[in-house]
């Protein structure tokens, strides 16, 4: 027993030593971008990285420029901040900058889902195929058929419904957009009261996955938090089961293809499982929290408030909904709201904040936009973060941290495109659903759910904030780079839906 102590404390200085000297031997070599490994071995700026990644990629660009590595946790990122060099990036044609090689890790460690050969490609396949055109018009139905569930409850409106109701924003849209997108994509049974009461339940769960989300992928969860996570994944993989799907109908034709292709390729139950749960997040983690700044942005900005309902007017005629009945409308409506459109796209250019990131295969030059050119070394990992190099640059959109409902119209109303940095043309003016090889596969679906909803709010209900002065809140810093962003507070507001004339 006495013995230990000294074997231990060796192997403490063998893993201190090693950790050092993985820090330590690394050097810039010539070509490469600036090399920052921070001030603690293996570690690096790890800590400071994941506390506020905003604010530290603000200072390292205000120390080494448009292109540096950094040093987390044993691992090497080379961020690129310019977006006129994103071109070559995003294209890639020699395939020498992998994303799904980092994704299959990802989503392994996060929803136990193991990937097949093609699944990623057949990803994007069902999307083409039922989450555009026609597939997509048939799923916007049954979207507004559950909004209409999840909104007015089984039975249509209550006697109540034209009092004001106070609750959470962002709680309040979160807890609508899940429901509905759930019950869309994953079917329902006959008795629609109930499904409503479990996927109330099922939202909680959702939120409390959500929470731990950031520091469960950075691995920086608590015993009891680790467990906790295992104890959700387990649930979400017992709710989602495809055999629990035998009972449901109204299953997405989106879901139902994408399994089928596990099937035919021998995946057992158990992995299709973890599959929907991966698909369940892909498809409602930024929803919700999307709608609440938009709904909030359109709360704090009156008259763009008032430009989106007068264009409903114009496009939809008065809308009221009569007693015992379920919101109904022209789902092809949604295609001539460019008002809307640029709301939407000007909230999530404040609002969404992912991380494109790709591994670099072997060596590779990168050419910048300036001429010169920069060797990525094989094994580091490639990163973009569009929210601070494209929707905060002044120089691409004035005021950047302004919400400007029109800022994505032209004079004459249409869809704005041209937008520009240093005099040029610039193709990626915003990117809140990546781009490339990693582009959301199903942006057009988010994005018409979200239209949906927030059409739905601000044209069937009165709104107001409890308090109309309330600032709107910072970001949540631990949700910087995954996704639509959050807030670091609540806000509260007022609601109730007007009455049937």
């Amino acid at each position: 027993m006495v013995l230990w102590g000294p074997v231990l404390g060796a192997l403490l200085v063998a893993i201190v030593g090693c950790m050092w000297l993985l820090g330590m031997l690394r050097q810039r070599r010539p070509r490469e971008p600036p090399l920052d490994k921070g001030s603690i071995p293996w570690l690096g700026h790890a800590m400071a990285f994941r506390k506020n990644m905003f604010e530290f990629l603000k200072h390292m660009r205000a120390k080494h420029g448009e292109i540096f590595t950094v040093q987390l946790g044993g691992q090497y990122f080379t961020f690129v901040m310019d977006p006129l060099s994103f071109g070559p990036i995003l294209k890639d044609a020699q395939r020498k900058l992998d994303f799904v090689e980092y994704a299959e890790k990802l989503v392994l460690k996060v929803f136990g889902y193991r990937s097949v050969q093609g699944d990623y490609r057949m990803i994007h396949s069902a999307s083409t195929k039922h989450l555009m055109g026609d597939g997509l018009e048939e799923l916007n139905r049954a979207m507004l058929d559950s909004l209409s569930l999840a909104m007015l409850g089984s039975t249509g409106p209550s006697p109540d419904a034209s009092c004001w109701h106070e609750d959470g924003l962002f709680r309040f849209c979160y807890n609508i957009l899940f429901k509905a997108g759930y019950l869309s994509l994953f079917g329902y049974t006959k008795d629609k009261k109930q499904e409503l009461l479990q996927a109330e339940e099922l939202f909680v769960e959702f939120r409390k996955f959500d929470r731990l989300f950031p520091r469960f992928v950075y691995s920086l969860l608590g015993p009891r938090e680790w467990l906790e996570v295992g104890r959700l994944q387990r649930l979400f993989h017992k709710a989602l089961s495809v055999e629990h799907n035998l009972e449901k109908c109204g299953i997405s034709n989106w879901i139902t293809y994408m399994l089928q292709f596990l099937r035919e390729q021998g995946v057992v139950p158990a992995m299709q499982d973890k599959f929907n749960f991966m698909m369940l997040w892909a498809s409602q983690g930024n929803t919700g929290p999307t709608s609440f700044w938009a709904l909030l942005f359109l709360l704090k900005h009156p008259e763009a408030m008032r430009a989106v309902r007068e264009e409903a007017t114009q496009v939809l005629g008065e809308a009221r909904l009569e007693a015992g009945k379920s919101f109904d409308f022209n789902i092809s409506a949604l295609h001539q709201m460019p008002v809307l459109d640029s709301v939407m796209e000007e909230t999530l250019r404040l609002g969404a904040a992912p991380t494109l990131l790709r591994v670099v295969n072997n060596d590779h030059i990168l050419k910048m936009s300036n001429g010169q050119d920069y060797l990525l070394r094989s094994g580091d990992i490639l990163a973009l973060f569009p929210y601070l190099s494209v929707h905060m640059d002044p120089d691409i959109h004035p005021e950047p941290t302004t919400f400007k409902y029109d800022r994505f119209l032209t004079p004459s109303g249409s869809r704005k495109v041209d937008f520009y940095k240093a005099g040029k043309k610039i193709h990626h003016y915003t990117m809140p659903w990546g781009s490339g090889v990693s582009i959301c596969p199903g942006r057009f679906l988010a994005l018409s759910e979200m239209k949906l909803f927030v059409l739905l709010m601000v044209t069937h209900f009165d709104l107001e904030l409890v308090d109309p002065d309330t600032p709107v809140p910072p970001v949540d810093p631990q949700r910087w780079g995954f996704g639509t962003t959050q807030p670091s507070h609540e806000v509260r507001f007022r609601y109730r839906l007007r009455p049937a004339e």
